[in-house]
């Protein structure tokens, strides 16, 4: 048999293919391999993270809503010829604020379509709006000013109603402000769990990234936030929220959310900030001397921090206490102190 010529590579191999086709199989194996490996590193297709996975301001600006009770006050300064105010209002109107569902002003039928109309105008901005629903039974049940809220056989389908409107679009809740912190000294924590577990499950089916209200560090001991939030379902989504509508200093609120995260097995959370520049005692009511805290931004520092918020639109009162009108309505005077106190 004559030899083969010098330099041959088809020589079978001991697997019974040929050397070439060998080499090249095992190349693709890797590359097939490297490509898994980019794809679960950069979260690309079937790796993609779900809305309860990522921090959701960093993924895109905060929005700010146009037609907010600030930005209303603003353009009717403007025309009554306050210019001077006007200009400050219109400030605050470009920070990015917590948009504020109720029943009272978002009832059941109504709601749905306000929500589609944010997220709608959100998206076309590429923004990202951040909702506070703030609808259920006996609410503020422990302050009375904001007292309200729907019956627990209609809660949850307004919920409802509202993640619908949200699905499919870059949206965050903060979950009923109060709600858990307060369902003990209120009597409501059968109910209160119960409702809340429905909604988180309603947001979380809908793809909403949540974060549970979790009261602030001034309150309710972290051991005892910790366990309702587990019985609402904190696991199932994003994580927490703190000093929504309160005064308490950003250093003591990211040192109790770190113990309550630790606690409920590393949840994510949010602080309200948009009030806190001086901090407040155990007055939570439109207590005076205070002054606007750091602006909305999302951070990313290793902690379970996703972003400091204005939670509580800062111009908006707390209720008829210390001057102020009813909770929610703008209060122009407390707006100009708290601009003032920067």
């Amino acid at each position: 048999m004559p030899l083969d010529p010098p330099g041959r590579t088809d020589e079978p191999s001991r697997s019974g293919l040929p050397r070439v086709l060998l080499v090249a199989a095992v190349a693709v194996v890797a590359l097939a391999v490297g490509g898994v490996l980019v794809a679960r590193a950069q979260h690309l297709g079937p790796f993609e993270l779900g809305p309860q996975e990522t921090n959701p301001f960093a993924e895109r600006p905060q929005y700010a809503d146009p037609d907010s009770r600030t930005a209303q006050a603003a353009r009717q300064a403007e025309a009554d010829g306050r210019a001077e105010e006007a200009a400050a209002f219109a400030e605050l109107v470009e920070v990015p604020q917590g948009i504020w569902l109720t029943p009272e002003e978002r009832p059941p039928g109504d709601v749905g379509g306000y929500v589609q109309s944010v997220v709608t105008a959100a998206d076309e901005a590429g923004r990202v709006p951040l909702l506070v629903v703030y609808g259920i039974p006996d609410r503020d049940c422990t302050g009375g000013y904001s007292s309200g809220g729907l019956d627990a056989e209609t809660y949850v389908p307004w919920v409802q109603e509202i993640a619908t409107a949200a699905a499919g679009y870059d949206a965050a809740v903060v979950l009923e402000p109060d709600a858990l912190a307060s369902a003990v000294d209120c009597d409501r924590r059968a109910e209160r769990v119960d409702l809340l577990a429905r909604a988180v499950d309603v947001l979380v089916e809908a793809g909403v990234t949540t974060y549970i209200d979790g009261g602030h560090s001034g309150w309710v001991a972290p051991r005892q936030v910790a366990a309702l939030l587990r019985e609402v379902g904190v696991a199932d989504v994003r994580g927490f929220a703190t000093n929504v509508s309160n005064y308490q200093t950003d250093p003591a609120e990211v040192a109790y959310a770190e113990k309550v995260s630790e606690l409920v097995g590393g949840a994510h959370y949010v602080v309200d900030s948009g009030r806190n520049g001086v901090g407040s005692g155990d007055e939570w009511c439109n207590p005076p001397g205070q002054s606007l805290g750091q602006r909305p931004g999302y951070v990313d520092d290793g902690t379970g921090l996703d972003a400091f918020l204005w939670i509580k639109p800062p111009g908006e009162s707390d209720g008829e206490c210390n001057g102020g009108p009813p909770a929610g309505e703008f209060w122009p005077q407390r707006a100009a102190e708290l601009l003032a106190a920067r």
